[in-house]
């Protein structure tokens, strides 16, 4: 049995709590040193209780990995229908949107019906599918290098194409949304993608479930400044949320 000090219990407690944790807060919160803090972090990293970051520690591994868009389909769904349902409100007759790749851009493009008029680019062939069913939707599938992990197209031919459209609004799926390093996905390549996609729309609108919260992909997509509304479920700390919308950020937390 692992035999862990009052302070080391503590520092779990406020992982759990808030999701992560810096040396310098600890250090304040205790009294101690950064020696002392950072043994106690490596000890606890050492039992599996923690992760260690850069300049802390996380309760959860701080960097995604890249995984099909099928798995990703069966993990969290009540959480990404929620804020599927909620980015549907940000959709508007006549609007000109694109719907990136990922699980939670997906769901939201199952529940896209009954526009008067609606044109939507996209990289994702299941979204394209999908959109096949509403007559009143223009879909402009793009084409590419076709990524079959993602079922979505990446690259120089896309990124030309996408470059030639003016859109109101865009829609992102991300596989980490971090406080420090900003947006990013798991391919540098989607990442690239991503950025015209932001190059070429006025409002930015990021669909993230909170398990992405303080995690880094691969490729940086983004500066979270750059982002206009986030949407997400009531698994972000408070104090995530505060700093994000101390950015200006509109954080939407999605109904149960």
């Amino acid at each position: 049995m692992v035999i862990i000090n009052k302070r080391q219990k503590d520092i779990l407690k406020e992982i759990e709590e808030n999701g992560f944790v810096t040396v310098a807060d600890l250090c304040e919160m205790h009294n101690v040193s950064t020696v002392t803090i950072r043994k106690d972090l490596n000890f606890l990293e050492n039992e599996k209780l923690l992760h260690r970051t850069h300049g802390g520690a996380s309760k959860k591994p701080i960097y995604a990995f890249e995984r099909n868009v099928n798995d990703k389909e069966g993990l969290q769904v009540e959480q990404k229908k929620q804020i599927a349902k909620e980015a549907l409100n940000y959709i508007d007759n006549f609007d000109y949107i694109i719907l990136g790749s990922g699980s939670n851009v997906y769901y939201l493009a199952q529940i896209i019906s009954g526009f008067e008029k609606l044109t939507v680019v996209t990289p994702a062939l299941k979204v394209s599918l999908e959109l096949s069913k509403e007559v009143n939707v223009d879909t402009i599938q793009l084409g590419g290098d076709l990524r079959k992990s993602s079922n979505s197209v990446v690259g120089p031919i896309a990124e030309l194409t996408l470059s030639q459209f003016s859109c109101n609004k865009v829609f992102l799926g991300a596989d980490g949304l971090h406080l420090d390093f900003g947006l990013s996905t798991s391919n540098a390549l989607e990442a690239h993608l991503n950025k015209t996609m932001i190059d070429v729309a006025e409002k930015i609108i990021v669909l993230v479930d909170s398990t992405k919260m303080n995690v880094r992909g691969f490729g940086k997509i983004c500066n979270l400044d750059m982002i206009d509304v986030l949407i997400t479920d009531d698994g972000i700390t408070t104090e995530t949320k505060t700093k994000l919308e101390e950015l200006g950020i509109d954080v939407v937390i999605a109904a149960n």
